[in-house]
C-alpha cells in the first residue's frame, strides 16, 4: 500500500455503508493520510451488495451476478494490491439466450442468423426498416420502449427486448428513459449481420468490457471487499451501526440506539430515497420528488446439485415469461471453490436471479421449486441429479431503474444534499444504473475522498451528465 501523505485539516468525514464505494472512500482517505473518519455499516459484515455468503451445505453464493472487470486504473491497482495473480481466475465470457427449444449467442441483435427462418426474416426485415444507427429522428426517443423499436425494429422488440427487459426491470418499458443506454445495449452492424446470413461473416467481435472477466479463486466476490475492509483501521469501521436520522443543522447522524455521531462531511452510499426520508430539514418537495424513484428487488436462488459441472458457458438469459428468473449463472464454473469438495468435482451450482417489484409477496418454496424445474427442463441440470442445496437471498434494493423523470429528480435532490455537507455516492446514492458496477462504485469512492481532502470538484462519474465517453457494461 502506498505510504500515506499529509492531508489537510478537512474535519471529520463519516461514511455510511461499507460496500465497494464506502470501503474505497475509506481506503483512499487512509492512503492520503486522513485519519479523522468513521465508516458505519448497518450489516454485520462489510461488502454491501457485493457480499458473498456460504450456506449450510457449504456452497458459496453472491448477491447477484457479479464479475470483475474494470474501466479504471484505480480499480485495477486495488485488485493488484489485494490479490496475487494465482488468487484470481480469468474467464472468457460465454453467454447465450434461450430461444424456443434452442440457444443463440448473446447479444441477440448480433446473431439473428441463429434464429428459426421465419423469425430471422421478420427480425431482419424490421431491423433494415429501422435505423440501427439511431438516426430515425433529430432527437433520441424519450422512453426506452420507443427507443428500442426505433433502433432495432418491432420484431426484435417482440421476440427478445420487450419480454427480457420487462422481466429484468419489473417496470413497463414505456416508463423508462433511454438516455442511460450508452453501451449497455449492444449496437448493430447491418453489414456484419447480412454477411452472417450468407456465410461470409468474419469471426464475431467480442462486445462489452466484460467480454473477459476475473473472479476470486475462493470466497466469491465478497472476498474482494473482505480484504479491503481488513486493511482499514478497525477503530474506524463499525458494523451493525444502523443510522436512522441525519441532521444537517447540527452535522450529526443518529444511530438506532440513540447514539449521535458528529461529522463535517457525510458520504452516504445507501439508497437516496432513504437518505432523503431520514434527513431532517430536507424540504417536503424534495422528499416527495425522491419517492418517484424506482428500484427492483431481486430474489437470488442458489441451487447446488450433486452432479459435476458439464456446461462451459458463463451465464444464460431467459426472456420466457414461464421461467421465473431472467438470468442463470454457472457459479461452479466461475470458481471450483464455490462448491463443497472442489477437488472431487462432485457438485455444481447455478445462481438464478428473479426481479420483483418492491414489497411484492414471495413464496420462497414455490420459487425454489420453479427455478429448479426450469433448470432441469432446459437441460442445464440432469433430470435425476440430487438437489444438494437451495438458498434464497432477497435483495430489497438490487438495481435502480432509469425511469423517465429520474434525472430531473436527481438534479433537485443531490445539489441540496451537497450544499448541506452530504454527498450521495455509489449505485443507489447516485441512483444511476449506468454507473452501478463495482468499478464505478470504487471510482466514486476514491474521487469523493480526493475531492473532500483536496478541495477540487473533479469527479469523473458523479458529476458527469453524459457517460457516452465512459464505456459501461450491459446487463440486458
Amino acid at each position: 500500500m502506498p505510504h500515506p501523505v499529509h492531508a489537510p485539516d478537512t474535519g471529520r468525514i463519516v461514511i455510511l455503508g461499507a460496500g465497494p464505494c464506502g470501503l474505497a472512500c475509506a481506503d483512499e482517505l487512509t492512503r492520503l493520510g486522513h485519519r479523522d473518519f468513521l465508516l458505519l455499516e448497518s450489516a454485520s459484515a462489510p461488502g454491501g451488495l457485493a457480499s458473498s455468503i456460504v450456506d449450510a451445505a457449504d456452497f458459496t453464493w453472491d448477491l447477484g451476478g457479479h464479475v470483475v472487470f474494470s474501466h479504471f486504473g484505480e480499480f485495477d491497482r486495488l485488485l493488484a494490491e489485494l490479490f496475487t495473480a494465482e488468487e484470481l481466475l480469468h474467464h472468457d465470457r460465454s453467454s447465450y439466450i434461450r430461444y424456443g427449444d434452442g440457444w443463440m449467442p448473446y447479444p441477440f441483435q448480433r446473431h439473428l442468423h441463429h434464429l428459426p427462418a421465419p423469425d430471422a426474416a421478420a427480425c431482419l426485415r424490421d431491423l433494415l426498416a429501422a435505423r440501427p444507427d439511431g438516426s430515425g429522428g433529430s432527437a433520441a426517443p424519450a422512453d426506452f420502449a420507443t427507443w428500442l423499436g426505433t433502433v432495432y425494429g418491432q420484431a426484435l422488440v417482440d421476440r427478445f427486448f420487450a419480454p427480457y427487459n420487462t422481466k429484468v426491470w419489473a417496470t413497463p418499458l414505456e416508463d423508462m428513459g433511454s438516455a442511460w443506454v450508452a453501451e449497455r445495449v449492444a449496437p448493430v452492424d447491418v453489414e456484419e449481420i447480412l454477411a452472417a446470413f450468407i456465410g461470409t461473416a468474419v469471426p464475431a467481435r467480442r462486445w462489452g468490457p466484460n467480454a473477459t472477466f476475473a473472479f476470486p479463486a475462493s470466497g466469491g466476490t465478497g472476498e474482494i471487499w473482505r480484504r479491503l475492509a481488513a486493511r482499514i483501521d478497525a477503530s474506524r469501521l463499525r458494523t451493525q451501526a444502523h443510522v436512522v436520522a441525519v441532521d444537517p443543522g447540527t452535522r450529526t447522524v443518529i444511530l438506532a440506539g440513540g447514539e449521535k455521531v458528529g461529522f463535517d462531511h457525510l458520504v452516504a452510499t445507501g439508497p437516496l430515497d432513504q437518505l432523503a426520508a431520514m434527513t431532517a430539514t430536507c424540504p417536503a418537495s424534495l422528499r416527495t420528488a425522491v419517492r418517484s424513484l424506482r428500484h427492483t428487488t431481486v430474489a437470488m436462488v442458489g441451487l447446488g446439485y450433486q452432479t459435476p459441472t458439464t456446461d462451459s458457458r458463463s451465464w444464460l438469459y431467459f426472456p420466457q415469461p414461464d421461467i421465473p428468473f431472467y438470468r442463470a449463472t454457472n457459479f461452479s464454473k466461475y470458481a471450483p471453490a464455490n462448491v463443497p469438495g472442489a477437488d472431487t468435482g462432485t457438485y455444481s451450482a447455478w445462481m438464478t436471479e428473479t426481479s420483483l417489484t418492491p414489497g411484492q409477496g414471495l413464496d420462497r418454496h414455490a420459487l425454489v421449486r420453479s427455478c429448479d424445474q426450469a433448470l432441469r427442463r432446459h437441460g442445464l441440470v440432469p433430470e435425476q441429479a440430487p438437489l444438494a442445496s437451495a438458498h434464497v437471498e432477497v435483495i430489497p434494493y438490487a438495481y435502480p431503474v432509469p425511469t423517465l423523470g429520474r434525472d430531473e429528480v436527481l438534479a433537485q435532490v443531490v445539489p441540496w444534499m451537497e450544499a448541506h455537507g452530504i454527498y450521495p455516492r455509489g449505485r443507489f446514492g447516485t441512483w444511476r444504473y449506468e454507473i452501478g458496477n463495482m468499478d464505478h462504485a470504487v471510482k466514486m469512492g476514491i474521487d469523493i475522498a480526493r475531492r473532500l481532502l483536496n478541495g477540487t470538484r473533479e469527479e469523473l462519474l458523479a458529476s458527469a451528465p453524459d457517460l457516452s465517453a465512459v464505456r459501461v457494461e450491459c446487463r440486458s
